[in-house]
């Protein structure tokens, strides 16, 4: 549910206090807040803030683009190392040896015609996709 209109935007009384003594020193100081469910004013336009993402600081310059958001949209609090595809995986975690040719988990060769290796690595994605279509 939203904020009533009645009532306007939040904004936390301890950033609006620092954003007026910046105005009257005029030096534009970042400005650190906790306070990411404030939403960005006009007053706020041309300060940057450093908001608090859980664990660091990120540095934001508040542009006209970015009134009535919430300064916690422009502090990602998880970061996206990517997808990686399952060879890279198997790669990282050494469970894949270095060479030309597969061994199986016994120590014996196999071919990649052979039904063992092929159902081994289908079943787990098989899986995955029933799983995903529930």
């Amino acid at each position: 549910m939203t904020r009533g209109i009645w009532k306007g935007p939040f904004v936390h009384p301890s950033l609006l206090k620092k954003v007026d003594k910046i105005k009257d020193k005029g030096k534009k100081l970042p400005i650190k807040t906790w306070s990411r469910n404030s939403t960005i004013i006009p007053e706020f336009v041309g300060h940057s803030f450093l908001i608090h993402n859980g664990r660091t600081f990120i540095p934001i310059t508040v542009s006209e683009e970015m009134v009535g958001h919430k300064l916690g949209e422009f502090s990602p609090t998880r970061k996206f190392s990517g997808h990686t595809p399952a060879d890279k995986k198997a790669a990282s975690d050494g469970s894949a040896p270095s060479g030309g040719t597969k061994t199986a988990p016994g120590g014996s060769s196999s071919s990649p015609s052979s039904p063992k290796t092929s159902t081994t690595a289908a079943a787990p994605a098989a899986k995955g996709k029933d799983d995903a279509k529930k």
